[in-house]
């Protein structure tokens, strides 16, 4: 009976016991330079909107807020931002819930206003695209009107075709932005 060789078998060589640096190892791929790879991942992302509303801060935030200002005062010596926010954790922490309820009440209005800009934002972005449909419908009808009634010469027909290329044109650079 052979001992078993496969891919999970341990192996008790000088070969096993060697530093990885030291082993000889199979083909490797090629080096791919780092900041292209950064370069197609920053490509491949969405652009934000910047008319897009922030999400609110939390309860904790909000308590941040006013936490930061009191902790300056008290330690104008202390830069780090790291130790602003590790004292406000550890007060947050301690906080009872009587004494959060007022943060809490601020982060619920903060959230509702958000939730109304949202929904106008959203109406927004759907009228803007519906605007567009429209535009292209428009002259769709246009082309079916002119053909129906038998008004239609070449001349109109391309005038037609060309601003329906514009508009594909510009539509396609917002997109690529």
């Amino acid at each position: 009976m052979k001992g078993a060789r496969g891919k999970g078998a341990a192996r008790n060589t000088a070969e096993a016991l060697r530093p990885a640096d030291d082993r000889k190892v199979g083909k490797r791929k090629a080096l791919v330079d780092q900041s292209s790879i950064r370069k197609a991942k920053k490509e491949r992302r969405a652009m934000k909107d910047p008319n897009k509303p922030k999400r609110p801060p939390s309860a904790f935030f909000v308590f941040l807020e006013e936490f930061r200002a009191t902790f300056k005062k008290e330690n104008p010596n202390v830069k780090a931002v790291s130790a602003v926010g590790k004292a406000a954790g550890e007060k947050w922490k301690s906080l009872s819930e009587d004494e959060k309820a007022p943060y809490e009440a601020k982060a619920a209005k903060r959230k509702a206003d958000y939730e109304k800009q949202m929904n106008a934002y959203n109406r927004k972005q759907e009228t803007a695209a519906n605007g567009e449909e429209s535009e292209k419908s428009k002259s769709e009808v246009n082309d079916e009107d002119d053909e129906a009634s038998g008004e239609v010469d070449n001349n109109s027909r391309t005038m037609r075709r060309r601003k329906k290329r514009k508009r594909t044109k510009m539509m396609i650079e917002k997109v690529d932005g």
